[in-house]
Formats: structure tokens, C-alpha cells, sequence
């Protein structure tokens, strides 16, 4: 479950925004004059807008010396040209390289997020670094790469290049072929240096140019030993694909005291964990995602986060150097089982099969049926406005010919362990007969003929519910009348969905 983000109010005063308001008869130009435009489409009544409005702002200020350009886009007033975008939330950021050349912003959404993100998007996919901007580079951002390599060393220059073009919305990637700068930063060529402003300062790579393990090398570089779980780091550790172990503490000093004792131990599993603070004043709350009492600090655990497993260090005992140490090699060596959540296994199902961490692989991991599943919480209004139509799409699976082939089922994600990291409700996915290892995120109109053509399309089986006992006039007729009723719900969805992202 991902961390909760703060909010803020709306900036007013547009004469002295550095955020260009566009509209419909000057967006195409706004964009055609500028090499590259990060735009913002919102609606004035979106809650999520307000939050971002103060921090995308003070982006704008700070990357205006850069010649970068922000803008807005009030959906509300220029419909069309939202539509032409393909928004279908609020809000959407898009990155602009001319009309034709348009990306989605994927970086979070705090000012110095970005800030970051943008200038690296504003760079070329390896930059040219020589002796006088050598400096200047390596400030471009908290983490920067550097390959010093021979002029005539097509190999590893085109090697580099691959690895910078894949990751350049995560770091900034710069290469030198001057010998003199080499041998004044200490390098022997060809090499990789990962210059940070924390930790040791920098991370030489000296291996072989191979793009996997470069890619590695970065990733593990760029984490600090121990750093700090929050709303703009959460989503990093998750995709890091190697474990994190939490150390929650609600004070400053009793981090730091806690992170200088672990130091050793964070050293010695570099790479293959991660470890870092959390404030738990502020995210208390997320102790209980790792099966930790949300009121009883210091306390440690370790999330594996590729299969969200969770492993809490025992709360009633004191976090030591040596029992961290002891508790950690036996995580890794595989000696500690992790601690399952879960609600009973129900006595009989009947509409929505109700899905709880002791039956989940038997059930959605039954390779015979296409599965979808809905990971809901019971205080998400969303989810309780989906209910009636997720039992109605249940009730037309379980009357037709596909009834032993489908399965609907639900699960409460705040009650139960799922492999799953569910980063909002309600999150639908369809695990296909045959494909449980690559399930498709639903992300269509909340309506029940939507769903039924995301399981048609996706699932294994083509599954169209038509009742086996209606004959073809009887199907005719109902289908029309879902049609008929499933675009009210549309129109209904519509206005409710795009305050959701």
C-alpha cells in the first residue's frame, strides 16, 4: 500500500505564476516555440489539482532559468483539446517535444521531484562531459554517471548509451574520452563513475561493459546505505526488486542513533537489501502494512517487495546491533517464515467469491479459470459504488455457460496479505487461465459492460456471459437493455472518475 501524500491549497495570483496557462487557440503554438514543455491538465474542482498547484509552481520557477516550460490546461474550458491528449484523469501531466513527440510524466509530484525530472528529460540521453563542465555535471542532480572510456572504444560507448537511453528518467548520464580527466579523477579507463551527494560521494564501476550489469550497479549505487522512506522515495524502494527493511522511529535523533547502529549490518547486505528510516509521527500507519503495531516505537521488519511478503522483527524485543544482525542472515539465508495476515477462509461462497490471504493462490492462482479480482477496502467510496455492479457482473458469469470457467472475487486488501503492492482502491486485475504470472490491471470505466469486455478480451476463454438457458431472441433483447442501462452507468462513472488518480 503506498505511502499517503500531503496536500496543500491552490496558488492564486496567475499574473505572477511562471505556470503558462494555455488554451486551445495557443497551445499549439506555446508548444511548437519551446523545445520542451511539461503540461498540466486539470479541473478546478480536483482535489488532487489543489495539492499539486503550490509544488508545480515552485517547479516552474526553478526550472524557468533552465528555459524549461511549464503550462496548465483547464479541461473544464478546452474539453477538445483535452480529448485530443487522451486525458481521462485529473491530473494528467504530459512532457511535450513538439506536437508529435509526447510522453507521460511518470516522476512524483513534489517540487524538487520535478525539478529532477525534468532537467534530466531536458538532457540528451548521455551528455558530453569535458575537464570545464566536469564540476558543473555532476551537480546536475543527487546521482549523476560518468563513463570515462577511450575515444575509439565503440563498444563500451554504445553499451552506455543503451543503459542511459533506458534509464535517463532515473539518473543523468554523461561520458568522456579525455585520458588527462580520467587520470585526475583517479580512473582507469574504461570505467563508470556514479558521483552522489551522500554516503561516500561516488561508486566506481570497473567491470565489464555489460548493459544488465551496469543497470545493476546503478541501481545499487544510487541508494543510499541507509535512507529515508517518504512520499518521494516509497515508489523507488518498491521498484528497486530487492527487499527493504524498515526501521520505524518517531523522533530525528532516534533514527539517526538507530541508523548508525545498523550501519554495519546495511553495508554488509548492500545490494541485496535496502535499508531505511521512517518517520513514524508521520507514517505510523503504514507499520500495519508489515503486520507491526501501529503504537509501539522503535520497531523493524523487512518487506519483500517483489512478492510483498512481510517479515516483522519481534515488537517486545530491544533493536540491537546483534539481534538485527542475527535476524537479518536468517532472512536471508530463508530461515524465517513471513507473517501472514488474514481473514477466516468463509464457510461456503456465494455471488462474489471472497478471496482472503489462506486461500488466495488456491483460488487465483487455479489455472484452469480466468479470475478477476477486486483488492478493495471497506472505508474507499469508489469501491462501495462499485459493489452492486461487481455482484450483478458476478450474478451474469455464474448464470451463463461460464460459470465453471470465471471467476469474480474480491478481496479486502487492508485485512488481508496479497503478493500484490496495491497502490489504490479499487485496484482490478484479471489473472487469465494460463498467464498467472502476467496479470492485466483494469484501468476502463467502472461499468459492467466494460468489464465484461476486459475479461472477453483478456481472459483465456473469450468469456461472454449469455445465460445458457435464453434463447437467441431472449439474449438479443437483454443485451440491449444492458447497453441501454450500462451507458447511464457510464455517463454516472464519468463524473466521479477523474478525481481519482
Amino acid at each position: 500500500m503506498a505511502l499517503v501524500a500531503f496536500g496543500s491549497t491552490l496558488v492564486s495570483g496567475a499574473d505572477a505564476s511562471d505556470v503558462h496557462q494555455l488554451k486551445t487557440d495557443t497551445f499549439d503554438e506555446f508548444i511548437k516555440t519551446n523545445e520542451i514543455v511539461l503540461a498540466e491538465f486539470f479541473a478546478p474542482w480536483c482535489g488532487h489539482c489543489k495539492a499539486l498547484a503550490p509544488e508545480y509552481e515552485e517547479a516552474a520557477t526553478t526550472l524557468k532559468e533552465k528555459n524549461i516550460k511549464l503550462a496548465k490546461v483547464d479541461c473544464t474550458e478546452e474539453a477538445e483539446l483535452c480529448q485530443t491528449y487522451g486525458v481521462e484523469g485529473y491530473p494528467t501531466l504530459k512532457i511535450f517535444r513538439g506536437a508529435d513527440n509526447v510522453v507521460a510524466y511518470k516522476g512524483p509530484r513534489k517540487a524538487a521531484a520535478i525539478t529532477s525530472y525534468m532537467i534530466k528529460q531536458s538532457l540528451p540521453a548521455v551528455s558530453t562531459v569535458t575537464k570545464s563542465n566536469l564540476e558543473e555535471f555532476k551537480k546536475a542532480d543527487k546521482v549523476v554517471l560518468v563513463a570515462y572510456f577511450k575515444a575509439d572504444d565503440k563498444a563500451s560507448n554504445e553499451t552506455f548509451a543503451k543503459v542511459a537511453d533506458k534509464l535517463r528518467d532515473s539518473y543523468p548520464f554523461g561520458a568522456s574520452s579525455d585520458a588527462e580527466l580520467a587520470e585526475a579523477e583517479g580512473i582507469t579507463v574504461p570505467s563508470i563513475v556514479l558521483y552522489k551527494d551522500f554516503d561516500e560521494g561516488k561508486a566506481v564501476y570497473t567491470e565489464k561493459f555489460d548493459d544488465a550489469a551496469i543497470e545493476k550497479f546503478a541501481k545499487t549505487a544510487s541508494v543510499p546505505l541507509i535512507g529515508e522512506v517518504g512520499p518521494e522515495t516509497y515508489s523507488d524502494y518498491m521498484s528497486a526488486g530487492i527487499p527493504l527493511a524498515y526501521i520505524f522511529a518517531e523522533t530525528a535523533a532516534e533514527r539517526t542513533e538507530l541508523a548508525n547502529e545498523l550501519k554495519s549490518i546495511a553495508e554488509a547486505h548492500r545490494g541485496v537489501i535496502n535499508f531505511a528510516t521512517i518517520d513514524a509521527k508521520a507514517f505510523g500507519a503504514h507499520a500495519a502494512n508489515l503486520n507491526l503495531p501501529t503504537d509501539k516505537f522503535p520497531s523493524f521488519a523487512i518487506q519483500e517487495t517483489i512478492k510483498n511478503q512481510k517479515f516483522p522483527f519481534d515488537i517486545e524485543a530491544k533493536i540491537t546491533k546483534k539481534a538485527i544482525k542475527t535476524f537479518v542472515d536468517n532472512f536471508v539465508a530463508g530461515k524465517i517464515e513471513p507473517s501472514i495476515k488474514s481473514e477466516p477462509i468463509p464457510e461456503k461462497q456465494e455471488g462474489v467469491t471472497v478471496i482472503v490471504a489462506k486461500n488466495y493462490n488456491d483460488i487465483v492462482l487455479d489455472d484452469t479459470k480466468d479470475v478477476l479480482v477486486e483488492f478493495y477496502a471497506p472505508w474507499c467510496g469508489h469501491c462501495k459504488s462499485l459493489a452492486p455492479k461487481y455482484d450483478d457482473l458476478a450474478a451474469q458469469y455464474a448464470a451463463s455457460q461460464f460459470k465453471d470457467k470465471v471467476v469474480i472475487a474480491k478481496v479486502d486488501a487492508t485485512a488481508n496479505d496479497v503478493p500484490d503492492e496495491i497502490q489504490g482502491f479499487p485496484t482490478i486485475k484479471l489473472f487469465a487461465a494460463g498467464k498467472k504470472d502476467a496479470p492485466v490491471t483494469y484501468s476502463g470505466p467502472r461499468t459492467v459492460e466494460d468489464l465484461i469486455s476486459f475479461i472477453k478480451e483478456n481472459g483465456k476463454y473469450g468469456a461472454e456471459p449469455i445465460p445458457a438457458e435464453e434463447d437467441d431472441d431472449v439474449a438479443e433483447s437483454s443485451a440491449t437493455s444492458a447497453s441501454s442501462s450500462t451507458k447511464t452507468e457510464a455517463a454516472k462513472e464519468q463524473k466521479s472518475k477523474h478525481d481519482e488518480l
